[in-house]
This record gives C-alpha cells, sequence and structure tokens, in this order.
C-alpha cells in the first residue's frame, strides 16, 4: 500500500484521503491502484458512503506526469483504468471535499460524485488540450449533460479556470462553504446521509454511471 495516501474503512464509510501535500497530491500509479482496490472493496464491505478528501492546500493538481510517463497505462488492468471503471461503476455515494486546487483529474472524478463540497478557494480546472491530451473518465459527455454544449467548450476546448462560487452556479459543485470547512461539512453530510435507511438510500442514489 502507498504512503501517498490514506484508505480507512469505518463501518459505513470508506475514507479515501490524498495525502502527498509537498507535491500537491498530484497522483501516482500505486495511488491509483490502491484507490481502484478501495472502490472494489467498497461494494462488498458494508459501505454505504465514500468520501475524498485531500491534504494540505489543495485537492488534487492531477496526475504526476513524471510518475505516468512512466508507467504508461497500458489495457484495462492499467491502474487508472480500474480506477476510472470503479468510480464510474459504484453503487456507493461518492462525496468529496475539495479546497484549493483540483486539475485535470483532480476535477474530472468529481463528475462521478454525487455531492462535491467545496470551499470557497476552491478552483477547479481541466487544461487537457494545452497538454495534447483529451479529457479522460468521460468528462466530454458529462460536462455538456452538466452544464450544456457553450459553456463545456469553456471548460474543456479552452481549460479555463472555473472559481468554486461558478463551479456551483454552473452545477459542478453542489455547495460551497468558508475556507478551512470543507472537510467538516463533508463529514456532518456523511453523518446525515447515514441516518437514512440504507437501502432506500443506495436505491435513490441518482444515476452517474458513465457507461464506457
Amino acid at each position: 500500500m502507498t504512503t501517498d495516501i490514506d484508505i480507512a474503512h469505518d463501518g459505513a464509510v470508506t475514507r479515501i484521503r490524498f495525502d502527498r501535500p509537498a507535491k500537491r497530491n498530484a497522483l501516482t500509479v500505486s495511488m491509483y491502484a490502491a484507490m481502484a482496490d478501495a472502490l472494489t472493496a467498497a461494494e462488498t464491505n458494508g459501505t454505504a458512503v465514500v468520501l475524498f478528501s485531500g491534504a494540505g492546500p489543495g485537492f488534487c493538481a492531477g496526475n504526476d506526469l513524471v510518475d505516468f510517463m512512466s508507467n504508461l497505462p497500458a489495457g484495462e488492468d492499467a491502474p487508472v483504468t480500474r480506477f476510472l471503471h470503479a468510480l464510474a461503476a459504484t453503487t456507493r455515494i461518492v462525496v468529496a471535499a475539495v479546497q484549493g486546487r483540483a486539475v485535470g483529474v483532480g476535477t474530472t472524478m468529481l463528475l462521478h460524485c454525487d455531492f462535491v463540497i467545496a470551499e470557497e478557494d476552491a478552483i477547479l480546472q481541466m487544461p487537457f488540450t494545452d497538454l495534447a491530451l483529451v479529457p479522460e473518465a468521460a468528462s466530454s459527455l458529462l460536462v455538456p449533460r452538466l452544464v450544456g454544449p457553450r459553456r463545456a467548450a469553456d471548460l474543456l476546448l479552452l481549460g479555463e479556470p472555473v472559481p468554486a462560487a461558478r463551479a456551483e452556479t454552473l452545477g459542478l459543485v453542489n455547495r460551497v462553504v468558508p475556507a478551512g470547512e470543507g472537510l467538516a461539512e463533508a463529514e456532518a453530510l456523511v453523518t446525515r446521509l447515514l441516518a437514512k435507511p440504507r437501502r432506500a438510500l443506495l436505491a435513490t442514489c441518482p444515476g452517474r454511471r458513465a457507461g464506457f
């Protein structure tokens, strides 16, 4: 298990916390593998809610490009592919607490969350075209569905940064809270969710399946 990510299963909650603040929580292959395993386990270990968060001043800076280029994904068993498929297919409720920068996959993964709590300093960005890449995680499908095709062009083709307040207006996040209060707000939300009848809660969970 990588030390760059903290994964804890506590009863009905699986908490996945990026713990690489010196690298702005940029994701490595080993982090993807750990998250994929945790999401797969969540389907059978009693988890009802998965909570994502990040240590330090930023949520996630996207992929660690050095690590990514050294471990290019190949095939369905690649850790990044397993993670994205597990996230898209999960039947659990997914909550994210976002502070500071959420770049690349740090934003596209949020499209698969049911609740995104953003601190007022949060900035979302998908700068894929600047890197000569196409966006992952079915975001070219999901972003237009959420915000409409013209706004999606700003976000995906231009890669414009989106401050938290605008992200809330666009529907990319559920609510914005003061700086430093995101994780506490998300934990309070988890508590509210778990107080509800479990079977009804999971059966009512809105569809977020990308189908890829």
